[in-house]
């Protein structure tokens, strides 16, 4: 069964921790402001809803992929409180780092969110929220569900230590499962996966419209994901946080 480790505050200080920051806050802002800046781009281009979906989809898949890859030695290149909290409960950083890294990719989030209104004129950031006919409790599934598969993919291709031929795929595999729920997901909750990602637009544009989704269900879903994949298909050869100096 995953052991949770709590750690402490000093964490902090460590220099290991500070660099772990200063590129989880990097590769945050830029998936964000790419993430963001391509839906604001369908919006202003006023395409077609299809082609815009696919856009879109296609724009978060490329910058997981990258992000992840250009953080992974340092950080982890999580990107997203999900994935944070999912390996959190796998054990894989502790409940104090967790909680610097999701004030990391809040702040990193805001930040880039701030830059794209200011750099497109004042162009409101979309905001995620449920369509019409999309109840509460079918949203929070949904992320639930989305989120799942997200973290589920992300220890079966970065985690687990015989992920095999799957080594060196992880960021791209992750971020085209990113990809597929976007098109699954999009038209109904938004397929956020990242209460991060939906954070942002939402304190910047001032809308708060159902964003209480978009923490519970990612989170319930990221932690559920962790913590069955650590406790049922990872083989234990040591401890777990023996082998996180570089976020996993």
């Amino acid at each position: 069964m995953a052991k949770i480790a709590i750690g402490s505050f000093g964490e902090i200080t460590k220099p290991d921790c500070i660099q772990a920051l200063v590129v989880e806050f990097i590769v945050t802002f830029f998936f964000i402001f790419a993430g963001v800046g391509s839906a604001m781009t369908t919006e202003k281009l006023a395409g077609n809803e299809v082609v815009g979906l696919l856009f879109v989809a296609l724009a978060h898949a490329l910058v997981v992929g990258v992000m992840i890859s250009a953080g992974f030695r340092i950080s982890g290149g999580h990107l997203n409180p999900a994935v944070t909290i999912g390996l959190c409960a796998g054990g894989h950083i502790t409940v104090i780092r967790s909680l610097f890294y999701w004030i990391d990719q809040l702040l990193a989030s805001v930040a880039a969110c701030a830059l794209l209104s200011y750099l497109t004129g004042g162009l409101t950031t979309p905001v995620h929220t449920l369509a019409a006919g999309m109840d509460s409790l079918q949203g929070v599934i949904m992320e639930i569900v989305l989120t799942f598969s997200l973290i589920f993919t992300v220890y079966a291709t970065l985690v687990d230590p015989k992920k095999g031929f799957l080594e060196g795929l992880g960021p791209l595999l992750t971020g085209l499962v990113v990809g597929a729920n976007i098109m699954a997901g999009g038209p109904f909750s938004g397929a956020s996966m990242n209460p991060a990602r939906s954070f942002g637009p939402a304190l910047v544009a001032g809308v708060w419209t159902d964003h209480w989704v978009y923490w519970v269900g990612p989170l319930v879903g990221g932690g559920l994901a962790g913590f069955i994949y650590e406790t049922f298909f990872v083989y234990k050869t040591h401890i777990p946080l023996a082998r996180d100096e570089e976020g996993y």
